[in-house]
Order: C-alpha cells, then sequence, then structure tokens
C-alpha cells in the first residue's frame, strides 16, 4: 500500500520579511549610479508626455535621488510631507527635518490635483506595481485620493515578479527602472469580470 505525501509549501513570506531582505538588497546596490540611469530613463517619457506638475520625493539614504530630475526637465515640482497619517503637497522649496529622519518643505501645502504624475519610492514593486513601503501606508492612503498617473521608481533587482498585497495598497501606473519606463502588466479580468 503506498501513503500519499503531500506536497510541502513554504511559508508564505510577510512583507516585514520582505522589507528586511530588501533593505539589505539595497546596501549592496551602487545607488549613485542607478539614480542617475533610472533618472536617464525617465527623461524621454517625461519629455514625450509632456507633465507639467510632479511630485517627486526628497530620498532617504537607501532610495534613488531623482532630484536632479528638476534640472534637466522643466516642470513645477513638488514635495510630500508627512501631516497625521497622510501627505500633503508642497511646491518644492526650502527643507527643515521632519519625521522619520526626512527632509521636509517648509512651503505652505497645496491642492494634490495640480499634480499630472506622482513619481513614487519604495523598497521594492512587482510587476502589476504594487509597492513595498516601509509600512506606514502614506503612499497608499495618498494614492487613493489623488488622480494623477503615477510612476513607481525601482531598480531592476528589487523588480519581484508577485508582492504580498493588502486589499489597501494602491498599485502604480508605470515603473521606472534603469532599463526604462514600462506600463505596469496587470492580469486581464476572466469571465465574467473576474480574474483569472
Amino acid at each position: 500500500m503506498s501513503v500519499k505525501r503531500r506536497a510541502w509549501y513554504p511559508p508564505p513570506v510577510t512583507k516585514a520579511e520582505l522589507r528586511r531582505r530588501a533593505r539589505a538588497a539595497w546596501r549592496r546596490l551602487d545607488l549613485k549610479a542607478l539614480s542617475r540611469a533610472v533618472g536617464a530613463a525617465l527623461l524621454p517619457w517625461l519629455r514625450e508626455r509632456g507633465f507639467r506638475h510632479i511630485l517627486l520625493y526628497h530620498p532617504l539614504p537607501h532610495e534613488l535621488n531623482l532630484l536632479p530630475l528638476m534640472e534637466a526637465y522643466p516642470a513645477r515640482y513638488y514635495l510630500p510631507k508627512v501631516a497625521g497619517k497622510g501627505l500633503t503637497v508642497h511646491p518644492f522649496g526650502p527643507l527643515a527635518p521632519g519625521p522619520f529622519g526626512l527632509l521636509e518643505p517648509t512651503t505652505p501645502p497645496e491642492d494634490p490635483r495640480v499634480l499630472d504624475l506622482v513619481v513614487v519610492p519604495g523598497l521594492a514593486f512587482d510587476r502589476e506595481g504594487y509597492r513595498l513601503g516601509h509600512g506606514q501606508g502614506f503612499y497608499d492612503r495618498f494614492l487613493k485620493e489623488v488622480r494623477a498617473a503615477t510612476v513607481g521608481v525601482v531598480p531592476q533587482a528589487l523588480l519581484f515578479p508577485a508582492l504580498p498585497r493588502d486589499p489597501w495598497d494602491v498599485p502604480v501606473d508605470h515603473l521606472a527602472t534603469e532599463a526604462g519606463v514600462e506600463a505596469v502588466k496587470r492580469p486581464a479580468p476572466g469571465p465574467g469580470g473576474l480574474l483569472d
């Protein structure tokens, strides 16, 4: 008599574990070279689409620095600022230390409806545009309300086929890596409008 063995599947990797792994991977990357390469990939894409009001971010030490885009591409630039559990939008200007070690703008807030592009940092992204952030939900809450185009910026080394996601996670529309900018790949709806 043969005994049926159950297939063994490893436990799912948690977001916390993925954050730990992603932070370790970021430490091994050449951030200056990757920042230049992703910025160079974004530049023709920005020109082609003609964005005029762009939300960037002031990078943390482990994030891509895309602030040089402000010199290379003429537009009105904004930075986010942590306000309670959300983000507010401020014209680029003088900076001061804020929560989480971020440099934040001191300029008055503006209506986020002025934006036509939001550049979104992350520890990692997947091919469907879902982001692994730092776990506070600031960008998810913000992106849920904003109607601008969105582009996640990430090195190819931290672009995964899929990431765990929660119902409140909001994907970006495009992904920019050192290889270029692409629209995200979302599954086609199956019969009856359900995802396969």
